[in-house]
């Protein structure tokens, strides 16, 4: 079975799931957002958001496939590009952290170890451009309704440390200034993370 990882770029923005595809919850601020999903331009925006973080940053995230199927992505970068962030009650993430943006494994190959080789992508690619850690805004919630949000249980168990407690909306955090490399249980932990089945994502006003 080949795998092969990827980093995004718009040639390969096709192969992202549908949903992720339209979805702007994180790239767009909540009124700009809801403009884009009532004008039904969602698509464009992505794109728009996508081409100019890569011009200005570089890749911000990561496609993996098997025998050249796409089975999953990761997104991730630094604040500055997340519009979205600023409207969590527990921001702003840490200047000297890159933010973990969402991240999904088609369901049909989960299981299989993938999350642990993006993460591990993204880890060695975040140290790579001088930062120290990677943070992300949890949801607190246990409940079956599924958002856009990482479940904060989930970073909770895989080694980030709540940084802002919120009843809703934690923002967690990954130091990785002692972590050059991954322990098997942690890498485990973050293969179910990005293996969490995340259903069609709602956006809704925080």
């Amino acid at each position: 079975m080949g795998r092969r990882l990827v980093p995004l770029t718009l040639d390969n923005l096709p192969d992202l799931p549908e949903r992720c595809r339209s979805c702007v919850f994180w790239e767009l601020d909540p009124v700009s957002g809801e403009a884009a999903v009532k004008a039904g331009k969602p698509e464009l925006e992505k794109e728009a958001w996508i081409s100019a973080v890569l011009l200005e940053w570089g890749s911000c995230g990561r496609v993996v496939y098997v025998d050249d199927v796409p089975a999953g992505f990761v997104l991730y970068a630094p604040p500055a590009y997340v519009p979205r962030s600023t409207a969590f009650p527990t921001s702003p993430v840490s200047p000297d952290a890159v933010q973990l943006i969402t991240g999904l494994i088609i369901p049909e190959y989960q299981g299989q170890g993938l999350g642990r080789v993006m993460v591990q992508t993204v880890a060695k690619d975040v140290l790579r451009r001088g930062f120290k850690a990677i943070e992300a805004f949890g949801d607190a919630r246990r409940s079956e309704q599924s958002t856009c949000v990482l479940p904060a249980d989930h970073l909770l168990a895989v080694g980030f440390k709540t940084v802002r407690p919120h009843p809703v909306y934690p923002r967690l955090r990954l130091d990785l200034r002692t972590t050059l490399s991954w322990k098997e249980d942690v890498e485990m932990a973050l293969d179910r993370l990005l293996g969490a089945v995340q259903k069609e994502p709602a956006l809704r006003p925080l």
